[in-house]
């Protein structure tokens, strides 16, 4: 007889069971849906805050979704381009970046212009944490150029300009003395 004291416990076992596992998993199901952590389409990339997964370089991020952000209207020092010798000031460009990433707790706000994606599938953004844009801050410690050739905001060119005058007039980071290029 013992299947006859096993079977009893399992229908009082079951019986909780049935009623707490679709509501565990409807629980589970609404934290999957209101998480950041769910996959996202790249392409679907929407303006506001988003995770970085890491920094590429210093004006590159990788998100959590995989989609690739370039920083409009700045180019800092080449560090992991293919075939090329890390630049000057380029991996303090990316340890800024970090830091501005870090400083935001990873979450990043981005905003975009006219043009979405550059020509190799990259988003292109104004990334900001709180009021700080990093695309100006880093051209004012001098440690991006100022690309104002792309069809972005009149506004942000000439924030990115003056950033860029400001660097240079103190010998900021690229700006500085020949010697520490």
């Amino acid at each position: 007889m013992p299947g006859a004291i096993h079977q009893p416990m399992r229908r009082r076992i079951g019986r909780p069971m049935t009623v707490a596992a679709p509501v565990l998993l409807a629980a589970l199901a609404q934290l999957w849906l209101s998480s950041d952590c769910r996959p996202r389409d790249p392409e679907a990339l929407g303006e506001g805050f988003h995770r970085v997964a890491r920094v590429v370089d210093g004006d590159t991020l990788l998100l959590d979704n995989g989609a690739r952000v370039r920083l409009i209207g700045v180019d800092t020092p080449e560090t992991v381009k293919p075939d090329s010798a890390v630049e000057a000031f380029g991996p303090e460009a990316a340890a800024y970046t970090g830091r501005f990433v870090a400083d935001a707790g990873g979450r990043v706000y981005l905003r975009f212009d006219r043009e979405r994606k550059d020509r190799f599938d990259r988003f292109l953004a104004y990334v900001f944490h709180d009021e700080r844009m990093l695309n100006e801050e880093l051209v004012f410690h001098g440690l991006a150029r100022a690309r104002t050739e792309f069809s972005y905001s009149e506004a942000v060119k000439r924030r990115l300009r003056q950033a860029e005058a400001d660097a240079k007039t103190a010998g900021r980071g690229i700006w500085g003395p020949d010697e520490h290029r």
